[in-house]
């Protein structure tokens, strides 16, 4: 976004009697549900970040169940209590993990695997949109010498757009087994989007958040 230009400074030399010399005049949530599937954070995020992947993962301690990730079959649903979202967003998630649990061994055409995959997607404002700027400003200054009285105009024009908010959309996965419910494996991966910015639709970040997620599948560790 480029800084505002100074497109035109007016200066204006009257002359007059001379006078005497004076001097010129020239500012952790984890699986907790947020109302509306939208909450305001009180922390800034760093612009940096925009469109980075933050993961943390972590798996059973137990040697048996752990050694059964990834194998078998697995059926991804959208998780219970979940924060309301579209419906097609839940939808396009859900087939970004089913395509990220393919690749690591998993055979997820089935509504009854053995394991099942618990999918939840949260929103948060990490930055509010930027106030409206002014199109047009600028400010005058006087003054006088003891050749005479000086004006100088500068005028700033500003075309460029305010910043939409920074969004948060965080891809939470926790894997269970169907029949004794234990929980094997649970991750959650978060990314930072500029709201309106054309390269972040629902099929890139929900692509880009399950592939980091899921990588290096089964192992634990952000």
């Amino acid at each position: 976004m480029s800084l505002p230009r100074t497109l035109a400074v007016l200066s204006v030399l009257a002359l007059a009697a001379p006078a005497p010399a004076q001097p010129g005049v020239w500012g952790d949530r984890g699986w907790a549900t947020a109302p509306g599937g939208y909450a305001s954070s009180a922390r800034a995020a760093s612009p940096s970040r925009e469109g980075k992947v933050q993961v943390a993962r972590f798996v059973t301690e137990d040697p048996a169940l752990a050694a059964a990730l990834g194998k078998g079959t697995v059926s991804v649903v959208e998780a219970a209590a979940t924060s309301p979202v579209d419906a097609r967003e839940m939808a396009t998630f859900q087939a970004a993990v089913i395509d990220a649990l393919a690749g690591a061994g998993y055979q997820t055409a089935t509504p009854d695997g053995a394991h099942v995959a618990e999918v939840r997607v949260l929103h948060s404002i990490a930055e509010p949109q930027e106030a409206p700027r002014k199109p047009v400003s600028g400010e005058m200054a006087v003054g006088v010498s003891n050749r005479g009285s000086m004006m100088g105009l500068g005028i700033n024009i500003d075309l460029t757009k305010p910043k939409g908010a920074l969004v948060s959309t965080r891809l939470e996965a926790r894997i269970k087994d169907r029949a004794s419910g234990a929980v094997l494996w649970e991750g959650r991966a978060d990314i930072l989007t500029r709201q309106g910015d054309a390269r972040w639709n629902d099929q890139k970040i929900a692509d880009r958040l399950a592939a980091a997620l899921f990588e290096g599948f089964p192992a634990a560790g952000a």
